[in-house]
């Protein structure tokens, strides 16, 4: 079960209506994924979060190290990658080479042994999971109000119990949105929201007390990323919990980000910070610290399944009969590569979702999608 080859495929798609968050705009999807076979033809596939160009030459550079190598030895090849770029990418894009190339390596595992991931991963602690809608992006329009309340509208009546909207459009409108959307979902739904590190602490104490009257479920990198004292002192100025983390990398990432008491929520992105092996890892640092976990994920059918297992298997924090809630972010903004990439094991209804028991990560990828939509060189 030697590893023979590794593919990278950066996949593009143009988005028919570009949307944008307080950051920046989109216009179109751009994601790098990996293929990884042995040479006893098994196949497993991975993702990696970020600039999918570098990620690939990322992927291209580590594969050099670990060709050859027992596929199903997952931590001792994680390891070898992560000594070969400790030196200069301790944080950052080889991070997210080595997440794609780890994601991979857990579905080829799984199909090897003939077992779903979150089996090896040590078994399920739950039989579903929650999804929370991802959407509520910003377009350029002259009816934005009405269409991010008829967009929540629908997320109702498909049968989401959570979603997460985009704040950052400066406090006064931010508090005017989420007030809207609030009145349109009534208060049974669950609403987060997120300004993606828009505000300093000042502005975001400002929000947080202006929005604290609409229940919301928490309030996601309110601030920048860089800040850890900040998020701390925000934290004790609000009773809405504060979420953060999907720019953290590996569990040293994490540690300074949970001991700084920064975050009630981290938020690792399985395809970013570390691939599988590592947000395992981070799991079991979380509850050493008491704090939820919610995966950050926006990418192909791969992410979210990578996500799927890995919550499945999370620890029970809580000791109680009824266990809380875990919660998955479900993206539904605009991505052909997610709805067309693979056919997928996950199924959404009533507002959970349900994992099959098909080995590895449990999808099929469609190698027709693969190359409709993979960049030529």
């Amino acid at each position: 079960m030697k590893i023979k080859s590794i593919e990278s495929f950066v996949l593009f798609d143009k988005l028919k209506e570009s949307f944008y968050f307080s950051q920046w705009e989109y216009t179109e999807r751009r994601i790098c994924i990996v293929k990884i076979t042995t040479d006893s033809g098994h196949v497993g596939w991975g993702e990696g979060y970020g600039p999918a160009g570098i990620i690939k030459a990322g992927i291209q550079h580590l594969a050099q190290f670990i060709i050859g190598m027992d596929s199903l030895e997952t931590e001792t090849i994680w390891n070898t990658m992560y000594r070969r770029t400790l030196d200069y990418a301790r944080r950052g894009i080889l991070v997210s080479a080595i997440s794609a190339i780890d994601v991979a390596l857990w579905d080829l595992k799984g199909k090897i042994m003939q077992q779903p991931v979150y089996m090896l991963l040590g078994g399920k602690k739950r039989d579903c999971v929650i999804p929370y809608a991802t959407g509520l992006y910003f377009t350029k329009c002259n009816n934005l109000d009405e269409k991010l309340c008829d967009e929540a509208k629908a997320y109702v009546g498909m049968g989401f119990k959570a979603m997460k909207m985009k704040v950052g459009l400066g406090i006064e409108r931010d508090i005017e949105l989420v007030g809207k959307i609030r009145e349109t979902i009534g208060n049974d739904i669950n609403l987060m929201v997120d300004s993606n590190h828009a505000y300093n602490l000042r502005e975001a104490i400002q929000l947080a007390n202006g929005i604290e009257k609409y229940n919301i479920g928490w309030f996601e990198e309110p601030i920048s990323p860089e800040f850890y004292d900040q998020y701390y002192e925000l934290r004790l100025k609000t009773s809405i919990p504060i979420a953060g983390g999907e720019c953290e990398y590996l569990r040293y990432g994490f540690q300074t980000l949970l001991s700084s008491k920064s975050v009630d929520i981290i938020q690792p992105d399985i395809c970013s910070t570390g691939g599988i092996t590592e947000a395992k890892r981070i799991a079991t640092l979380a509850t050493v610290y008491g704090v939820d976990l919610v995966p950050h994920s926006w990418g192909t059918g791969i992410a979210l399944s990578a996500a799927a297992h890995f919550i499945t298997n999370l620890d029970i924090v809580s000791g109680r009969m009824n266990s809380q809630i875990c919660y998955m972010e479900y993206d539904r903004s605009e991505n052909g590569l997610r709805d067309e990439l693979t056919h997928n094991s996950i199924v959404f209804e009533n507002g959970i979702i349900m994992l099959g028991d098909k080995p590895g990560l449990g999808f099929e990828l469609n190698e027709d999608a693969l190359y409709k939509y993979t960049l030529k060189e």
